[in-house]
């Protein structure tokens, strides 16, 4: 019983800090909040460094704005240069279009898809769950928040981690399931039926830029 009062607290640790500290400022240098609904971010939408919302800024070049749409993708997944690196080269030489097939990589990871079932209300908590071992790949444990589903494999919650109140309030709050994802509430369990076509995906990136930076 201590032992789960401490996981408790660290998650909601983890909740709370998506409204606080440098989450902001980085959403504030994309002028839109890269991690869930934040208070701050609304009350100052305009880049950091920056006093109010009239003050001009410098034109970007086009690699500049090429960096930063990769930068943002990177946030928004939680995800690492080499590995986003890595996904890139997959994508490159699939032979779907390799912006929507970099986006749809980034979606079948497990913490991204731990975040998409409504398990984690933010995909910083979904990898933290992933990690703390309380989710379940096909009825197996699994601690790798950068896994890649396969499309049919079973993602869930480890049983004795279904009382966890982090988890039950982020089902209770999440609105919907996304299209390609299959979600059983009573065994609180969901499927990666499909890979999601880019119009599925809601996310705010312009992957083309991506694909031109990494092809210079």
């Amino acid at each position: 019983m201590a032992a789960d009062h401490l996981k408790e607290e660290e998650y909601k640790k983890i909740n709370m800090a998506r409204y606080t500290g440098p989450k902001t400022k980085i959403s504030r240098k994309f002028g839109e909040p890269l991690f869930g609904p934040d208070k701050s971010f609304d009350k100052k939408n305009y880049p950091p460094g920056q006093h109010g919302i009239s003050k001009r800024r410098q034109k970007k070049s086009e690699y500049a704005i090429q960096l930063m749409e990769k930068q943002k993708a990177k946030y928004l997944y939680g995800i690492l240069e080499r590995q986003f690196r890595n996904l890139f080269e997959k994508a490159n030489k699939s032979k779907g279009i390799t912006g929507e097939v970099l986006l749809q990589l980034c979606e079948s990871r497990l913490d991204n898809l731990v975040y998409r079932m409504g398990i984690a209300s933010t995909r910083s908590a979904a990898r933290q769950l992933v990690s703390h071992e309380h989710i379940i790949v096909n009825g197996e444990v699994c601690n790798i928040p950068s896994r890649i589903i396969k499309i049919g494999e079973k993602v869930g919650v480890r049983e004795k981690s279904k009382s966890l109140s982090v988890i039950e309030n982020s089902l209770s709050a999440r609105e919907s399931v996304y299209e390609w994802i299959s979600w059983d509430n009573n065994n609180l369990e969901g499927v990666f039926n499909i890979l999601p076509t880019r119009d599925q995906i809601p996310e705010n990136i312009k992957e083309q830029l991506i694909v031109e930076l990494y092809s210079k």
